[in-house]
């Protein structure tokens, strides 16, 4: 592990379309909202971003396309500090994610992939990339093919993987091979194990197929399971939520540092889960994300 972690991210990077209404429209009906925003977003590029604001050093590795949307993504993760050297430009499309926020902080989500769709096999550099890294972080937002070819790469340099399971999916025997850590939230691990109402007995049941499990619960915070050891639970902090997008990803990037600091994983959890706290508390998703010393303040470090 390096004094400044490194972290690789293979994922997705989105321009999100974000309008805030009093609450969702149902189907058929046309709702007025309040705001409209756009903002870079995906689960790459957001857990990109989270990494570097707690203080990591950080790699994508992903596509964007020629359009107007894909400059602006590549300028803002530069502009947070992340690099982007790995991440192409495509002819298609940049993908887009369309996001209703409520008045509740809660949203609704449809992602159109684009550019992302392009990202079935590793490019030459992207394995080097990924055997520098003191972690990899993995999402299910470009297609199984290079999720798989990243996880493989890891494993062949002993690289932690850590693999966000969203959008909620069957997970083929040779990606969970390759994972270390699996970070589904409690929907996600339901679709994953069939067990609705008992998280812990879900991550029990995942640990027949990974090392170590993080299922994030939302207000109730998150917990822990390793093989052979005890769950542990860490609660979340109690706060008031304006915008849920973009939390978990939050989570994900923060945890991956405190990791790969040498946390223990009750006191990375803790961390993380101040950092989500900060991020549900503003609009927007990599918008929200707070940096190192808020992070420490929100959880009581002190230097």
């Amino acid at each position: 592990m390096s004094p400044t972690p490194h972290i690789a991210v293979l994922g997705s990077a989105n321009m999100d379309l974000v309008a805030y209404v009093a609450r969702a429209p149902r189907r058929g009906e046309t709702v007025t909202g309040r705001e409209f925003r756009t903002a870079p977003g995906g689960k790459g590029a957001n857990q990109a971003v989270a990494a570097a604001r707690a203080g990591a050093t950080v790699s994508l590795i992903g596509a964007v396309g020629t359009d107007a949307h894909g400059s602006r993504i590549r300028s803002c993760l530069e502009h947070t500090g992340v690099d982007t050297d790995l991440l192409r430009t495509v002819e298609t499309p940049t993908g887009i994610a369309h996001i209703v926020v409520d008045d509740e902080g809660g949203n609704a989500i449809v992602v159109i992939p684009g550019a992302n769709g392009t990202v079935t096999a590793l490019t030459p550099g992207d394995e080097g990339l990924i055997a520098s890294a003191d972690a990899l972080l993995l999402q299910l937002e470009i297609p199984l093919e290079g999720v798989i070819a990243a996880a493989r790469a890891a494993r062949r340099h002993g690289v932690r993987t850590l693999l966000t399971p969203a959008p909620a999916q069957p997970l083929p025997p040779e990606l969970l091979a390759a994972t270390d850590l699996l970070l589904p939230n409690e929907h996600e691990a339901a679709t994953l194990t069939g067990i609705t109402d008992d998280p812990v007995a879900a991550a029990k049941a995942l640990l027949s197929q990974v090392p170590e499990v993080v299922i994030t619960l939302g207000s109730r915070g998150s917990l822990y399971a390793a093989r052979d050891t005890e769950p542990v639970t860490v609660p979340a902090h109690r706060v008031t939520a304006v915008d849920t997008t973009g939390a978990g990803d939050t989570f994900a990037g923060t945890l991956a540092v405190a990791l790969a600091e040498g946390k223990s994983p009750d006191r990375a959890l803790s961390w993380a889960s101040s950092a989500a706290a900060l991020a549900v508390q503003r609009p927007g998703a990599s918008s929200s994300m707070p940096c190192r010393k808020e992070i420490d303040g929100q959880a009581g470090v002190t230097s």
